[in-house]
């Protein structure tokens, strides 16, 4: 895929992520914000933490495919690669995720500088100390300074309960664009679920590619984005 001259403000990709990464040039894009569904969420799943994902049969549901970890160091490796230098990249996870992410990262060349909390202001089901948080692992390639030194590395922000499973609040990823980029700069989603990032891209000026591998994301964030710009279409 060639970086085109004047790129529309929305690619959308329906495909495995990897296999997507491996088609951006090098040095591409301007930061990369991602929430894989992780190998973990499987076992929220099983012992009905994570009630809409339950729709479950055997390994997945009927929404996403899980990603499992033995994957991660694949992805990193693409990250780096598409990745401009002195840029970021943000991985959302769960605790037990981070410890295998994180040196996986490492090992491709990230910077590990600290994870971020979303607090989402309200617990979640479970059984012992109920969660209200996620973590945002907070990696850079090269040096790059943040554009406000003022934000706390616990952002807040309610979950949202009736929507897409695993949707995450575009306040969310918009920090992390405002963050690290700047107007018409490129985000890269790998992983866009309900196309939450992608909304917080277009709506800072900037240029979104995404990626999913299931059709109801591509559907979903088609729609989404619509509303902000006309006539984005799928590839794929």
């Amino acid at each position: 895929m060639a970086t085109p001259t004047n790129p529309p403000q929305a690619i959308l990709n329906q495909g495995d992520a990897i296999t997507w990464l491996r088609t951006l040039p090098s040095s591409s894009v301007d930061v990369l914000i991602t929430d894989p569904p992780y190998e973990s969420l499987e076992k929220h799943r099983a012992v009905g933490t994570t009630t809409r994902l339950k729709h479950s049969k055997s390994s997945s549901n009927d929404w996403f495919s899980i990603f499992p970890n033995k994957r991660f160091p694949e992805l990193f490796s693409e990250s780096y690669r598409v990745l401009k230098n002195n840029r970021h990249f943000y991985l959302f996870c769960d605790a037990e995720t981070m410890f295998i992410a994180k040196p996986m990262a490492e090992s491709a060349g990230f910077k590990f500088w600290k994870p971020l909390v979303w607090d989402k202001k309200y617990i979640g089901m479970g059984y012992h100390y109920r969660s209200r948080y996620e973590l945002i692992l907070f990696f850079e390639k090269g040096k790059r300074r943040l554009s406000n030194l003022g934000i706390p590395d616990i952002l807040e922000a309610p979950r949202i309960t009736k929507g897409y499973p695993t949707e995450k609040p575009t306040s969310i990823p918009s920090t992390l664009i405002k963050q690290s980029t700047a107007s018409g700069e490129i985000v890269c989603d790998p992983f866009m679920g309900s196309g939450s990032t992608g909304v917080a891209a277009i709506s800072e000026g900037r240029v979104f590619w995404g990626c999913d591998i299931s059709l109801n994301s591509l559907l979903e964030t088609q729609k989404r984005l619509n509303l902000l710009v006309p006539s984005i279409t799928i590839s794929g």
